[in-house]
């Protein structure tokens, strides 16, 4: 009986094609059967499709679903998707089933990863990120994520780094609202570093957190002066971006993190700034909206796969 029966798909890369045929590999107990297409060329090209799953099915994940719907992501076939709100998840499952593909609505993030995803894509939160990233990972499947703020936990950041080297699966940080993480990080390796983070909102977007007064209506205030772990620590879903570019640089303690509420003020502005003794570096970010965020995971996405990587 065979113990492994593995099936890799592909996809025609140009549209002259002449023929098409099967071949069938056997090494001991594994079978695999390749899907070829002959080109005019009469050179065969092999591209393997990677699978991938959704956690946290808003806006954000929307974008994701959005770009494997126009073709953006023609290596990846998005597999199973999961939200605690199931009319969302079915949503995305639906517009998958609009272009002939299966995408399997799941209950438990268990279900999920049973479908054996090569990577999951997290869009919910920290606290999402917390429960099935140890999982995830021992499961194979890599992660894309957007919710750093649950690495600010140097304990559970060790943890994460360490199942993933014990499983050859990765974790991939999303750029999100902001940028820069190439230059943070080598001006942080040439050593003698320091590095301060600035974010601007509007007082509407500090509503339901413990900083929020009415006052900040009509007046501009800095409601937070501190570092990335005590600034997640207080807005938990609200500053990721500091966490990631202290893990790319200086680390969570040592980012000084300064938040300010301006009135009338619509969106974000994510300003990262770095120093050594040869480097002075700046990553000023302004975004209307959120969906930058969700357009950094598709950018991600195409860096895995890509032969040039940005």
């Amino acid at each position: 009986m065979l113990s492994l029966v593995k099936i890799l798909t592909y996809r025609i890369l140009n549209k002259q094609v002449k023929d098409k045929f099967l071949i069938m590999y056997k090494n001991f107990d594994v079978v695999v059967l390749i899907t070829c297409f002959w080109r005019r060329e009469n050179s065969i090209t092999f591209v393997s499709m990677k699978t991938f799953v959704i956690v946290g099915c808003g806006r954000l994940a929307g974008i994701v679903s959005e770009a494997v719907v126009k073709g953006l992501l023609p290596e990846y076939e998005l597999v199973g998707v999961y939200s605690r709100t199931v009319a969302k998840a079915e949503r995305i499952a639906g517009e998958m089933e609009k272009i002939g593909k299966s995408c399997a609505v799941c209950t438990t993030v268990d279900g999920l990863l049973a479908l054996k995803p090569d990577i999951l894509v997290e869009t919910a939160s920290p606290a999402a990120l917390r429960e099935f990233a140890i999982p995830a990972l021992k499961n194979g499947t890599s992660i894309v994520t957007l919710s750093i703020g649950a690495l600010a936990d140097d304990s559970f950041y060790r943890e994460v780094c360490e199942t993933a080297k014990e499983n050859g699966t990765r974790v991939y940080i999303a750029s999100g609202a902001t940028g820069g993480f190439d230059v943070l990080r080598t001006a942080a390796l040439m050593g003698n570093a320091t590095a301060c983070f600035f974010n601007e909102k509007g007082p509407d977007a500090l509503k339901g957190t413990p900083v929020y007064e009415e006052t900040m209506q009509s007046e501009q205030k800095v409601v937070f002066t501190g570092n990335a772990v005590e600034a997640i620590r207080l807005f938990p879903t609200k500053v990721n971006v500091t966490v990631a570019a202290s893990r790319a640089s200086v680390g969570p303690e040592a980012m000084q993190v300064t938040i300010q509420s301006t009135p009338g003020f619509k969106g974000d502005t994510q300003k990262v700034e770095i120093r050594n003794d040869q480097v002075h570096a700046v990553v000023d970010v302004y975004s209307a909206t959120a969906e930058i965020a969700g357009w950094s995971v598709v950018n991600t996405l195409l860096n895995i796969v890509s032969p040039v990587v940005f």
